[in-house]
């Protein structure tokens, strides 16, 4: 996903016209075309047994991204094969095209019965992280079973999404429904390492088509729970920003020379000191009128006293609570631009003198703040003339997207929480602190949401991209049942807001 979380499904009949120009002769006829009556979200024992035995297939499919451009190839055409037989009402729908694209990714249009209303897009990423199996308790492909879990690598990051999507769209396609508003399915194939060959490549094709999206929904928030020191009730935390990013390289050249007659100051030492005060000195918190102060506002009254107090005047204290928000790693991470050293180079020999230091640090800029901005402050905080600064690659944060009644898609998404999860009254919006694919879509929409619907805590997030990853049988299936109604909710709800906010 990280960050915590890509088939897109674009309205393509005649291609080379673009996405407006479907011919309705591909639509359904007669009574086929009339929008289903709603179904419910209750499956058999037997839909149950094998969609949970899905996913476990899917993880054992070890479709890794080691970096830019390397994959395990093999790994990802075999997991195209693979959904293919594991949702074969997908693949055989009339009103459903497939296309693959950057060798590996899937597109899939689903075309509705009503093209005056404008698509949306889901996101779900099939790659994954690397794993070795030290650490582990179990495999980290075997797609194990244990305790009312399935563990492994992607289990939350994001193969979840990726099946559940198509498993939610295949029963509802079993069971005759035919979708009023046309989506899109993007499944991406390189997310972990920037999504150059996957989710960018669908973006310019549909950029191409001239195609436009009312909203878009990715990974990269969750139902938290435990999160927050001493609040204990879980709510849903939408993310409707992403943070940016900078990494950036630090180099020390001093004349190298031999560890018996040493320098006062070596490259390693001045470029140590450069990186002591960046981690001692932390970029200033820029959260104040952002989503977390949101966030905060919408849990205020479900604190005791005087915590109710404080952040129901966040106006007179919010010094107060951004220095309290700084004891927890991940309210840090909501509240400001993070460092992060991530990799430091030197030496050659034990009784040599460097003439090179370099440190690598990696900066997420906070929604408030800009690539330059950070870079100057970083510049400030280092104050040595002899540490050279390199960016190796950045980017920006990405807008805000609107959360207000007339979002649809934010609407949407709180509408099918407080029906798959009714003991959920909280839902604020959120800024992701890693990056997703939704990044390379914000040419083809102004709303842009990040949820997936699980319970985390933070165990769980530790464990994506690190040891131990798995869900819970029931998690899964609860996530099929959200995007099973949620399809339908786009059918059926708001639809005077979808008119106002359509672009």
């Amino acid at each position: 996903m990280a960050r915590p979380y890509v088939c897109v499904l674009t309205l393509a009949a005649l291609l080379l016209l673009g996405f407006a120009t479907i011919s309705r002769s591909k639509y359904p006829s007669g009574k086929e075309r009339q929008r289903a009556s709603r179904i419910p979200s209750q499956f058999s024992q037997e839909e149950r047994v094998a969609m949970k035995e899905a996913l476990k297939g899917a993880i054992q499919i070890p479709t890794v991204s080691f970096g830019p451009g390397e994959f395990n190839t093999t790994a990802l055409a075999e997991f195209g094969k693979y959904v293919r037989k594991a949702f074969p009402a997908v693949f055989k729908t009339s009103f459903i095209q497939h296309e693959v694209v950057g060798e590996y990714s899937h597109l899939f249009t689903i075309q509705g019965s009503d093209p005056s209303l404008q698509p949306y897009m889901l996101l779900a990423h099939i790659d994954v992280v690397p794993a070795s199996d030290q650490g582990w308790e179990v495999p980290p492909f075997s797609g194990l079973e244990r305790d009312g879990f399935i563990h492994g690598r992607g289990t939350l990051d994001n193969k979840n999404s990726v099946m559940a999507i198509l498993q939610a769209l295949e029963l509802l396609l079993v069971r005759k429904y035919i979708p009023r508003r046309s989506f899109l399915i993007a499944l991406g194939h390189d997310e972990e390492v920037s999504g150059a060959n996957g989710a960018q490549k669908i973006s310019a094709l549909l950029q191409a088509r001239g195609t436009q999206i009312a909203f878009i929904v990715d990974e990269g928030g969750f139902i938290l729970d435990n999160f927050i020191p001493n609040f204990k009730k879980p709510f849903a935390m939408v993310s409707v920003s992403e943070k940016g990013s900078i990494n950036l390289m630090l180099q020390v050249n001093m004349t190298p020379g031999h560890s018996s007659a040493p320098p006062k100051e070596t490259s390693i030492g001045i470029l140590a000191a450069a990186v002591s005060r960046l981690e001692q000195t932390p970029v200033p918190n820029t959260s104040g009128n952002g989503p977390l102060k949101k966030l905060l506002q919408q849990l205020a009254n479900e604190f005791s006293f005087p915590t109710n107090i404080v952040l129901n005047n966040l106006w007179l204290f919010w010094p107060l609570v951004s220095r309290l928000m700084e004891r927890n790693y991940i309210m840090n991470a909501l509240a400001r631009t993070t460092t992060a050293i991530t990799m430091f180079n030197a030496g050659v020999k034990e009784n040599v003198i460097p003439s090179v230091a370099q440190a690598t640090v990696n900066f997420r800029i906070h929604p408030a703040q800009t690539v330059q901005e950070v870079l100057e402050l970083v510049k400030n905080i280092v104050a040595d003339d002899r540490v050279q600064f390199h960016v190796l690659s950045a980017f920006e944060p990405l807008p805000v997207s609107p959360s207000d009644d007339q979002a649809m898609g934010y609407q949407l998404l709180r509408q099918t929480l407080q029906s798959v999860f009714p003991e959920i009254n909280i839902v604020a919006p959120g800024t992701c602190i890693a990056n997703t694919d939704s990044r390379h879509y914000v040419n083809l929409t102004t709303g842009i949401y990040r949820f997936n619907p699980i319970y985390l805590q933070p165990q769980d997030f530790r464990s994506i991209h690190g040891f131990n990853e798995k869900i819970s049988v029931q998690a899964y299936e609860n996530q099929v049942k959200f995007i099973f109604e949620f399809i339908q909710n786009a059918d059926t709800e708001l639809e005077r807001a979808s008119h106002q906010h359509e672009l």
